[in-house]
């Protein structure tokens, strides 16, 4: 089976997690706190309703649909991680955006092939947009129609636009190590979660760069950056589907100096 036989399912796994998110958002919705440090404004780690059950619809149909397939997910585990065929859930990326009312937060399905990821989206249903990719190529889909993703060219840090979800999620020597990077690009800016690498994707910043992250919260974005003709990889230049501190950019020139300065 190829990665175009799964695409339509995968679409009717973005409609149904949609359909059961969007009557949670910008509602009285309670919040549970998953973090476990003493320090909350550095460990709140909210998950709602709208999260588990977005997530729960998600591995009813996969398990319906391919019995035999595996799943990774941010709130129910896994299961038969080692199959073949594995799908990698996140149902809200950016739940703290979520809770707070912004719409700079999405839906987050992958499929990995041994290992590898090889298909991904990003859906954000209360504003319309799709994000795809497959490594070979990206697309968009949204209110203003559809359309392929490319990543811009970007001589130098010095040219380049950072994102960051928050330094203050980071360690404090990866806090420091960042700050190398930031001293040197044109603009930085916080926030954004998955929705920065789908700009990155979409030609409209330059760099992400990030610790701490889950498998679930970068295996659907690496064929989207990929297939938009980026490059992203941990701080060490290995492949960045277990996630952990990631670097990703849309010219491989950024790439390679936010490396030196990250490994410095």
């Amino acid at each position: 089976m190829t990665v175009i036989d799964f695409t339509a399912f995968i679409d009717r796994l973005a409609t149904a997690s949609g359909e059961t998110i969007l009557p949670f958002f910008r509602t009285s919705l309670g919040v549970d706190n998953k973090g476990s440090s003493k320090h909350p404004g550095q460990s709140f780690d909210p998950v709602t309703e709208a999260d588990r059950a977005a997530e729960a619809v998600m591995r009813r149909m996969i398990t319906a649909s391919f019995p035999q397939h595996g799943i990774v997910g941010e709130e129910f585990g896994n299961e038969r991680e080692d199959a073949d065929y594995v799908w990698v859930l996140d149902p809200i990326d950016g739940t703290k955006s979520f809770i707070s009312g912004f719409p700079i937060w999405g839906t987050l399905i992958a499929l990995m092939h041994r290992g590898a990821p090889v298909y991904g989206m990003m859906h954000q249903p209360y504003i319309g947009e799709r994000f795809t990719g497959d490594n070979g190529s990206a697309s968009y889909r949204g209110a203003t129609g559809k359309r392929k993703l490319t990543t811009r060219r970007c001589t130098s840090l010095g040219e380049a636009t950072l994102f960051t979800t928050s330094p203050l999620l980071m360690d404090t020597v990866d806090r420091a190590t960042f700050h190398r990077v930031e001293d040197e690009v044109r603009l930085a800016r916080y926030g954004g979660d998955c929705y920065s690498y789908c700009m990155l994707a979409a030609g409209h910043i330059d760099l992400v760069i990030e610790t701490e992250l889950k498998p679930y919260d970068i295996a659907a974005l690496i064929p989207i950056i990929a297939g938009a003709g980026g490059i992203i990889t941990t701080w060490d230049g290995k492949p960045a589907q277990q996630g952990g501190r990631i670097v990703a950019a849309g010219d491989p020139r950024v790439h390679a100096e936010a490396l030196a300065l990250l490994n410095a």
